[in-house]
């Protein structure tokens, strides 16, 4: 009974969601699904306002000073997104993809701030929400949309509102909450590459009072893969099974209190890419370096090859409980509590170099446990001033077990030594802060808004790495200890003053600071590369000014922003690919404050109704990222490794990203048949820290297109849809690990992918 807890609770779904039918009967006819089709006959003829929580409290988008996208369940249906990365190209100067290697990981740049490295000492730049639940780790937060509400992506430093690790922004998913009426929903989608899926949502109200309410969601999402190695075996597979579950309690209009528990389950098959530079192996006696013959085919095809047996994949286990509840003290002031606990295992085995040969094989097996608190009062005077006042603490927990396979990496005299490298470390975070946010509308039309967080946090690492090799190099065996701790902190101020000239005009202009605390090298295996396994936190200044606009007749709606932001002490990645005058690979990653930035762009979104069903939209951003500093040995010409060229571009970064998108509604058979069809285009972009051309993606473009047909009574949905149609191949992260037998490897996007769904609402 391997998955016995899950099944039980699928179990429960289904009887839960049969009754969902006669509790809507008994409720009568008032309480019927609302239909989606007249939802967007209304929508084709006037735009609906969008409410956000970007400054921890309801408003609309249009009246917060503050560059943020927002996204319906029914928009991310029509990006066809089903997962979180599936907002690539929505948003502008937003990066956001499938981590490298990994199933379940995810890789997000917003403005150039961002993270890729999924270790666990290294803290992610864009903050990633779940119902005002901060999510530590990347690996875990290629989070399933089968039961969002909406999702809010927020731009630029979000450091006193939200603070931790949000330097280039953050990503808000809000999933929904149990209500007052029965409502259901089941889903099946078929497609190819043996795509198949199911999801359910039911919720109801609990006895006669109606103060009671649960509502449970779930969805399993499988597909066989799109990667194959030469032996017929599948990769880049998805077998994700996920469950929510949430308690309402409602009694009256002064409390509000709802209890959370989900949990996921991934089993999949290796993530591969493709190398894309010739791999060597060193010959520690003859001093000769070979070449080593991977596939290297110019036009990627899909196919690869790799050096762990079938049954080596990836798996995580992901859960929580989170309870968050909201009291309203009087007419003016509320009190909202946020108090989660979440825990996730994973152990992943993972072919850095995606090859036959064992250069870069992998183990990395973590155990992650935080628990975090927030309490936030607001104070609102009916008028002209509200406030939020707050604090925050989390405590997370994160001990790791890796190991490195390496037995073509070295030869001695022509024969190869075997190599291993096992870790063994213990990371523990603590954080706390206080903030607090006033907006006072000082004049008529004129309201200015300032805030300041005060940020705490404290690192305890331990580490041993080990390293065994083979015979006849027993004598090189050594394990090297790591122990550190040390405190950071930080004030993140923000400012804004916004003017609204008439009811659909609004100016503002800001200025807030970003913070993201110091740590510790996880990658530090040698005596000479622990004693400098420390670097410093990160920060960033941002100066932005934007209008927002949308015409009397609501049918036209534009969002502008530019800004100017300084980014410095960036924490980067680099490899050192060899010892001056030696062959030897170094193995070193260090990890230094190496960088002063400076990020220069605009961002323009925008929606238009054009006569009668015609839905225009366009998102487009511009950034030019550069480095001011960089300071890197490799750039100083007396270096043996002198590389001139080595930074000269952000990565993660394109100068250009833009998306266009038509939909048109009709009404048919009492109904409405929508079709509609985008085009997102970026321009070049750089997928690692070390510039090489090999890891590098040219500018390119991906189209999709979709038709759904919604029935008149608002039980039925008929969708079928295609993405990436052109079959564009494409890179979206890359591996650079050139201390290591020359390891560059690339992952790839997903070729042409079609599917069809029925979903049925009670």
């Amino acid at each position: 009974m391997k998955h016995a807890p899950l099944t039980l609770a699928i179990g429960l779904a289904i009887g839960f969601a049969a009754t969902l039918p006669a509790m809507a009967q008994d409720a009568g006819q008032a309480n019927a699904p609302t239909t989606e089709a007249k939802k967007k006959q209304q929508e084709a003829t006037q735009l609906t306002e969008v409410t956000v929580s970007a400054r921890r409290r309801e408003e609309s988008l249009e009246k917060v000073p503050v560059a943020v996208s927002a996204f319906s369940e029914e928009d991310m249906k029509d990006l066809q997104a089903t997962s979180i990365d599936g907002l690539q190209g929505a948003v502008p100067n937003m990066n956001i993809v499938q981590g490298r290697g990994s199933s379940s990981s995810v890789n997000i740049f917003i403005r150039g701030i961002g993270q890729p490295d999924a270790l666990q000492t290294f803290d992610p730049g864009v903050g990633m929400y779940v119902d005002d639940v901060y999510y530590s780790r990347i690996q875990g937060a290629l989070i399933s949309l089968f039961d969002v509400d909406h999702v809010e992506v927020l731009r630029g430093p979000q450091g006193t509102l939200y603070g931790k690790n949000s330097t280039g922004g953050a990503v808000k998913v809000v999933t929904k909450n149990p209500g007052s009426t029965p409502e259901g929903s089941v889903e099946a989608t078929f497609g190819n590459y043996g795509r198949r899926e199911g999801r359910f949502y039911g919720s109801t109200p609990l006895g006669k009072d109606g103060a009671w309410s649960a509502s449970l969601a779930g969805a399993i999402t499988r597909n066989d893969g799109y990667v194959h190695d030469y032996s017929g075996h599948d990769f880049n597979n998805d077998d994700t099974k996920s469950i929510r579950g949430k308690l309402r309690f409602h009694p009256s209009d002064t409390f509000d209190g709802v209890l959370t528990l989900d949990y996921t389950k991934m089993d999949t098959a290796l993530t591969l890419g493709q190398p894309v530079s010739r791999l060597t192996r060193t010959d520690l006696v003859l001093g000769t370096v070979t070449l080593l013959r991977p596939n290297l085919d110019e036009k990627y095809n899909f196919h690869t090859r790799t050096s762990f047996p079938p049954n080596d994949g990836q798996e995580l286990t992901h859960k929580g409980v989170a309870l968050n509840m909201n009291w309203k003290l009087s007419d003016q002031w509320n009190l909202k509590s946020i108090t989660a606990y979440r825990k996730l295992d994973s152990e992943s085995y993972i072919d850095i170099d995606a090859s036959q040969f064992e250069l870069g094989d992998v183990f990395v097996g973590f155990h992650q446990k935080q628990a975090s608190q927030e309490l936030q009062l607001a104070f609102d005077n009916g008028s002209n001033v509200q406030s939020v006042f707050g604090a925050y603490f989390l405590r997370e927990n994160v001990p790791s077990t890796q190991y490195a396979f390496a037995d073509d990496l070295f030869a001695v005299a022509g024969r190869t030594v075997p190599f291993l490298r096992t870790i063994g470390d213990d990371l523990t975070t603590k954080s706390w802060a206080g903030f607090a946010h006033v907006n006072w509308e000082f004049v008529p039309s004129w309201t200015l808004a300032a805030g300041i967080r005060y940020s705490r946090e404290s690192k305890d690492y331990d580490r041993t790495t080990s390293t065994f090799w083979g015979a006849p190099l027993a004598a090189l065996n050594e394990t090297v200890p790591l122990s550190r701790n040390k405190d950071w902190t930080a004030w993140t101020p923000t400012v804004s003053l916004q003017k609204q000239f008439d009811p659909q005009t609004m100016w503002y202009v800001s200025a807030s600071r970003g913070f993201k605390s110091g740590g510790f090298n996880g990658r530090a295996n040698s005596a000479a590369e622990a004693k400098t396994a420390e670097f410093d936190p990160e920060y960033v200044w941002t100066f932005e000014t934007g209008l927002k606009l949308r015409s009397a007749d609501n049918r036209l709606q534009a969002n502008l922003a530019a800004f100017h932001s300084n980014y410095k002490d960036f924490q980067a990645r680099v490899s050192e690919i060899q010892n001056p005058g030696s062959l030897t690979p170094t193995f070193a990653f260090p990890v230094i404050n190496a960088a002063k930035l400076k990020m220069d762009g605009f961002e323009a979104e925008g929606v238009a109704l054009v006569g009668e069903g015609t839905r225009l939209s366009t998102q487009i951003g511009y950034l030019k990222a550069k480095y001011d500093r960089f300071d890197d040995a490799r750039l100083d010409p007396s270096n043996p490794q002198y590389n001139p060229t080595i930074h000269d571009h952000v990565p993660f970064s394109p100068k250009w990203t833009a998306r266009v998108a038509a939909t048109q509604t009709f009404n048919l058979a009492g109904g409405a048949l929508t079709v509609g069809a985008d085009a997102s285009y970026r321009t070049e972009t750089w997928l690692s820290v070390d510039n090489y051309a090999a890891l590098s993606q040219k500018a390119y473009t991906l189209v999709g297109a979709f038709g759904i047909f919604d029935s008149g009574d608002g039980h039925w949905q008929f969708r079928a849809g295609v993405r990436n149609a052109t079959n564009k191949v494409y890179k979206t992260d890359g591996q650079e690990f050139s201390s290591v037998g020359n390891i560059r490897t690339a992952y790839y996007g997903m070729p042409r992918n079609y599917y069809a769904s029925v979903r049925y609402n009670f």
